[in-house]
């Protein structure tokens, strides 16, 4: 009986072993799969499920929760370069379970497709999402529409562009403007020269190669960086260094000159309700492109977060959250 109990015992540990094993193995040598697997645990506790849509031979990804087609416009969210849909989970974790919400992988970017530099212009994501609106559906009523630095550009020239599809617009810290105040990102980039290719072996400080980069850029990115575990850290690292070389092309198309001021050249053609949000203390993108938003649309909202950086969604996610929620609300009573 002793040696059945035994043999019981050791049978019964070594089946719970395995899973402590896995996760343990992946904490210290795969750090990349544990921030993955963190996100997908994310994504499923707030019901936020991964979808593909293809339009030709183009394939979109993106998440969502909630029905279209409700008495509340749908929300679709655009992230920031090198980001993906993730970057908004902190933000869906305070919006209302019965809100339809779509994140969706901007062109090349997580899951959706890559093409080439045409595709990363800021026009040509703007007619990449226009495509992907078509795809699911999105365009049967007018939806809310909010993007961020990159995403934000891309909204704001979406937003000039297919006037039609959008019924209020949220912008934060949105790229393509002429800032009247130089912000540390900038600086540096002025540094770079971007009127001559910038050589490959010329760091660009959004697209980290090391640790002590990757640590760099959320100071410069974030008023107070998070504290983060140094093994998410590392994963973090790990799942973007494969990613770096079609970064860099990104980062190339959109700093070009006809996508560098694309949002500044086309707020004139902006007709939705719009606010902006900003982080007073952005070193990314100056706080003073609010001030060149709102001289051209004067009706705009301007919302202005102390103690805060150029990652708002992280940073002040459940303020962001009923910013947002608030300005949609008020826009849909004056529609």
């Amino acid at each position: 009986m002793e040696l059945t109990w035994a043999k019981t015992l050791a049978l019964t540990g070594g089946v719970l072993l395995v899973p402590v094993f896995a996760v343990v193995a992946s904490f210290l040598f795969w750090p990349g799969l544990l921030l993955k697997a963190y996100n997908w645990y994310n994504r499923r506790s707030q019901g936020m499920v991964v979808r593909y849509s293809h339009s030709g031979t183009y394939r979109f990804c993106y998440s969502a929760r909630g029905t279209p087609g409700g008495a509340t416009p749908s929300l679709l969210l655009l992230h920031g370069f090198t980001a993906s849909k993730d970057m908004w989970l902190p933000v869906v974790m305070y919006l209302p379970r019965n809100l339809h919400v779509v994140c969706l992988d901007m062109p090349g970017h997580e899951g959706t497709s890559r093409t080439g530099a045409e595709d990363y212009s800021i026009q040509g994501q703007a007619r990449r999402v226009h495509q992907f609106v078509r795809s699911v559906g999105l365009d049967k009523s007018p939806f809310h529409l909010a993007g961020t630095s990159m995403g934000g550009n891309v909204a704001g020239v979406y937003a000039g562009l297919y006037p039609a599809d959008v019924c209020s617009l949220t912008l934060v810290c949105p790229a393509g403007l002429v800032y009247p105040t130089d912000s540390s990102f900038v600086a540096l980039l002025k540094q770079l020269d971007l009127e001559k290719p910038i050589a490959p072996s010329k760091p660009i400080p959004l697209i980290p190669t090391s640790m002590q980069e990757l640590e760099a850029m959320l100071k410069l990115c974030c008023y107070k960086p998070p504290k983060i575990p140094h093994q998410f850290l590392r994963g973090l690292l790990a799942n973007r260094i494969p990613n770096n070389d079609f970064y860099r092309e990104v980062f190339l198309a959109i700093v070009e000159e006809k996508s560098r001021y694309l949002l500044q050249e086309h707020l004139n053609l902006i007709t939705a309700p719009l606010q902006v949000i900003w982080g007073k203390n952005d070193q990314v993108l100056d706080v003073s492109g609010a001030t060149v938003i709102q001289k051209a649309l004067p009706h705009c909202q301007v919302d202005l977060l102390d103690n805060c950086g150029h990652t708002i969604a992280l940073e002040r996610p459940r303020k962001f959250a009923n910013l947002m929620l608030d300005f949609h609300n008020k826009a849909k009573k004056q529609a």
